[in-house]
């Protein structure tokens, strides 16, 4: 991907589509290369707005098949003022300079302003920290987002203070580490052992009928994301008891980055996420086969035991590697000790 300023205030982007682009929607495969910097309806806007060309022609059609090599070009517009107000919210800061900063993100925060959470989010926290040093790239001023973790999700974050560092970390985002040095891995206290302590799922992700939750769903799906999750068991609690109160300590590593995506493939596999609301509801009366205190603690846990543990990545300045962990959040720690003692 390149990309060049085509005039003050704009940014041209210009892509190259490869073999495994062909016969992909437009829209679909913009949204996918650009992640998370763009969402899909943002994409689709921009083709309306006859801001995306195919070679030298203006492509006013989302659902435009593509072909192995064509140009695609967008012109990014000018992002619009920032609505978001900053917020005097304490941040938990692993790392900071000119470029970007790095947090432990709580449970319980919301990454940017939506319905139903416009104040009190991380957002506005980071406007009130580095005022107008953050980046507005992206056709709107989310200041600096190049990645999300879910409300109850806790754990390390980066955010990019300039357009420089926007651009290079959502580029490696969007690339998942494939080609460079992105990495992540998770904490996730899950029910149940999984009979393999290693593995891959590879299980695309799309709507549910629940809009607000996602699913797995065949490949040919319109809306279906390609989504690959590695796990390995790293510690399993209660072998030799009850197996249907039993659970496991996993790492899991992100080969993709979609919505909810640990949560839906761990749920796919039978192994959901201790406390998860959306995907672990089949599994909310297992803890009545725990021994108190442990049962009363899992049944008051308020969120998924998710957490975000490690994020590596390559600065964008600097090009130095740069390695980030946060332990475990004390809820989560106190839940998962609880289970050591089964």
């Amino acid at each position: 991907m390149s990309a060049s300023d085509s005039e003050e205030g704009r940014t041209l982007i210009v892509l190259e589509a490869d073999s495994d682009a062909a016969g992909q929607r437009l829209d679909q495969w913009l949204a996918a290369r650009l992640a998370p910097g763009l969402s899909r309806s943002r994409v689709q806007a921009l083709i309306k707005q006859g801001a995306v060309r195919v070679g030298t022609k203006v492509v006013d059609e989302a659902k435009r098949k593509l072909a192995t090599g064509d140009k695609v070009s967008v012109d990014m517009p000018e992002p619009e003022p920032a609505t978001p107000q900053g917020e005097d919210i304490p941040l938990d800061i692993l790392y900071e300079d000119d470029e970007l900063i790095v947090i432990n993100k709580p449970a319980g925060i919301v990454v940017h302003p939506a319905a139903g959470n416009w104040t009190g989010t991380l957002v506005n926290a980071l406007i009130h920290h580095c005022g107008k040093s953050l980046s507005g790239i992206g056709g709107v001023k989310r200041p600096g987002i190049v990645h999300r973790l879910d409300k109850e999700t806790s754990g390390v974050m980066v955010v990019a203070k300039t357009d420089r560092a926007h651009k290079s970390l959502s580029e490696a985002f969007a690339d998942h580490g494939r080609t460079g040095d992105l990495e992540r891995a998770y904490d996730a206290l899950v029910w149940g052992i999984p009979q393999r302590l290693t593995g891959t799922i590879d299980a695309a992700l799309g709507r549910h009928a629940d809009r607000i939750r996602r699913a797995v769903v065949p490949e040919h799906r319109e809306d279906a994301r390609h989504a690959i999750t590695h796990y390995a068991v790293q510690e399993r609690f209660g072998e030799g008891q009850d197996q249907f109160a039993t659970a496991s300590l996993v790492e899991c590593r992100l080969e993709t980055g979609r919505t909810h995506q640990i949560r839906v493939h761990m749920a796919h596999i039978d192994h959901p996420v201790v406390g998860d609301p959306d995907y672990a509801q089949a599994f909310r009366t297992k803890s009545n086969r725990l021994p108190e205190p442990l049962k009363s603690a899992v049944q008051a846990f308020p969120r998924q035991a998710l957490h975000a543990r490690l994020l590596a990545f390559r600065h964008p300045a600097s090009h130095l590697l740069m390695r980030f962990e946060a332990p475990l959040p004390r809820d989560m720690g106190e839940l998962v000790e609880g289970f050591r003692n089964l």
